[in-house]
């Protein structure tokens, strides 16, 4: 039996055998690296921006809280009143229940002040909502009436009831305050309707 014997000679590092990849190489893939996690997070974006729904306008968002204002006081009726047996006379009342919440003071027949648009020391005459809230009010629920299902033929916002009431409010505020209603010429007609400080309602 013959026994082979190897010696192992000494040599350089198994490192040092193998090529290495030159300087732009590395740099090369570290930037393809960074360029594919930058697309894949720009895409994870666009995905988010997509499912997003679009922000309501203000006018959107004030004429869902009136419709549900108004839904909540149908509610609190003895009994409750169906939204489909409401008619013009649950608006007016709906109307004068708002009073309470208003801010603008609406001086008495009988006040010193009456007629004074500037009057120079406080009353104690009660505050209500401006007409020009409550115009802005109907309009905003009329259109979601239709838009929740109603039928315009039977709309309860847009009855000659409810038109002749904004007008003996607008006409007695008037006089009360001292200050003349102007009618202001039509603007053309635009998409929505923006908010104005004039139809800001106030509520507790």
């Amino acid at each position: 039996m013959f026994l082979l014997s190897l010696t192992l000679l000494p040599g350089p590092p198994i490192s040092t055998c193998l090529p290495s990849l030159p300087t732009n190489i590395h740099i090369h893939l570290n930037d393809m690296s960074s360029e594919r996690g930058k697309n894949i997070a720009e895409g994870s974006s666009l995905i988010a921006d997509h499912h997003q729904p679009p922000t309501p306008s203000r006018y959107e968002s004030q004429k869902r809280r009136d419709w549900n204002t108004f839904g909540q006081y149908l509610k609190n009726q003895r009994p409750p009143v169906p939204l489909s047996q409401c008619n013009s006379n649950h608006v007016l009342d709906f109307l004068r229940y708002l009073d309470q919440f208003g801010k603008t003071k609406v001086h008495l027949q009988g006040c010193r002040f009456y007629g004074q648009p500037e009057p120079p020391a406080p009353c104690i005459c009660p505050l209500r909502q401006a007409w020009g809230s409550l115009d802005a009010l109907i309009g905003r629920l009329r259109a979601a009436y239709e838009e929740n299902g109603g039928s315009p033929e039977s709309n309860p916002f847009a009855t000659g009831a409810i038109r002749v009431y904004l007008r003996e409010v607008r006409e007695s505020q008037a006089k009360a305050r001292g200050i003349p209603y102007k009618k202001q010429k039509k603007k053309p007609k635009q998409d929505k309707p923006s908010d104005e400080s004039s139809s800001t309602l106030f509520f507790s």
